[in-house]
């Protein structure tokens, strides 16, 4: 059995509002194997995009231990916090969150820059990104100029350019119409089978959540349990589901 990549121990995190106290995560452990697509479900203020945050290194707990690959880093600095999300973390959002006037290879090279990495290398590897995601032919466009499926893949080539261990994914689909969406999830499904990358899914969909080996259900900061999904569906590119 694969050794947890992502574990969560006892995770709280109480946020300070004037004279309130705001608990957003009530003790949360969970663990993520190497390797597995989980969906994280749960309705607006129950906890998940903290959650998500503290797994995506954004944020730290209050109390509780965060292990990556069996490293502590619930309590690392933010310099080391930063290291660990260039490394090891890929962040696809909901919004995309691409710069606007610039091409789809240089959104894509962007995180590249900020890891030290020379323009040539810089360039080489966002455009096998944007090949991986079916965009090899759009590489000079501007988000502007592609539709929003096409815009999302750009933000999965971005978040794939640096290797990552783990994706997280933050309603990936919110934005996009069924059939975009199921393209989407077909890109997140190849790449964890073929690149080995684990997968974390944020979504309201329950369509969307079916394509996960798990749906972690989180309320009021509380996971409230867990759920196999026996046969998961399969996303294929044309937006077909099978």
């Amino acid at each position: 059995m694969a050794a947890p990549v992502i574990e969560l121990q006892h995770i709280t995190k109480v946020y300070q509002m004037g004279e309130v106290e705001v608990r957003a995560l009530r003790g949360v452990s969970l663990a993520i194997d190497e390797g597995e697509i989980i969906a994280v479900m749960g309705p607006s203020g129950s906890g998940k995009s903290t959650m998500m945050n503290i797994i995506g290194c954004l944020d730290q707990s209050t109390s509780g231990a965060y292990l990556i690959e069996g490293k502590d880093v619930s309590r690392l600095g933010d310099d080391q916090l930063a290291q660990i999300r260039n490394r090891k973390i890929g962040f696809v959002f909901q919004t995309f969150n691409l710069l606007a006037r610039t091409s789809a290879l240089e959104n894509v090279m962007l995180p590249l820059i900020y890891a030290g990495v020379g323009i040539a290398e810089r360039k080489k590897r966002a455009q096998e990104a944007l090949s991986s995601v079916g965009l090899a032919e759009r590489v000079t466009h501007s988000p502007n100029e592609l539709s929003g499926g096409q815009q999302q893949r750009v933000a999965i080539a971005r978040a794939l350019v640096n290797n990552p261990a783990i994706i997280l994914a933050d309603e990936p689909t919110g934005n996009l119409d069924s059939k975009s969406g199921v393209e989407v999830m077909a890109i997140l499904q190849w790449l964890n089978k073929n690149k080995g990358i684990t997968v974390v899914l944020v979504t309201h969909d329950p369509v969307i959540a079916q394509h996960a080996q798990r749906i972690v259900h989180i309320h009021d900061g509380r996971i409230t349990h867990n759920e196999q999904v026996d046969e998961p569906k399969i996303a294929r590119p044309g937006g077909e589901l099978t």
